[in-house]
């Protein structure tokens, strides 16, 4: 099975909600993130996805690294994701959808159930956001 490497993160607001996001033309739901540009770190290339992707603008040093976690791939049948996440603040006023994003959602736990959401979300990331839950 062909793997994708991609950085992801994991941002929990004031009210313990977690930021996913949906790509023009899927269906999911997942962290924001995305595929390293040749020669980018994994912290680089989560930078600068997060300023493309939702006008956020970090440094390496605002990242918290989390673990690498393997998953199939939400959108590519056939393929798994292998996923370096960190974890991040944001100020939520200062998020916007951008670049290849349809839309962005803070969830609840409560909203988990029902809401279409990549498997490396649900099996990985969001139990690092609600400690103790599992989906």
């Amino acid at each position: 099975m062909p793997d994708i490497h991609v950085s992801a993160a994991v941002i929990v607001d004031e009210n313990d909600r977690v930021l996913v996001v949906r790509k023009h033309g899927t269906t999911r739901f997942m962290q924001p993130g995305g595929k390293p540009e040749p020669g980018e770190s994994a912290a680089q290339t989560l930078v600068r996805e997060l300023d493309e992707e939702l006008g956020v603008r970090l440094d390496e040093g605002d990242l918290r690294p989390l673990g690498t976690f393997i998953s199939a791939a939400a959108n590519e049948p056939g393929h798994r994701v292998v996923a370096v996440a960190f974890a991040a603040t944001i100020d939520p006023a200062t998020v916007s959808v951008q670049a290849e994003l349809a839309e962005l959602r803070w969830i609840s736990v409560a909203d988990v159930p029902g809401l279409p959401l990549a498997p490396l979300s649900v099996e990985h990331l969001l139990p690092l956001a609600w400690p103790g839950r599992t989906f």
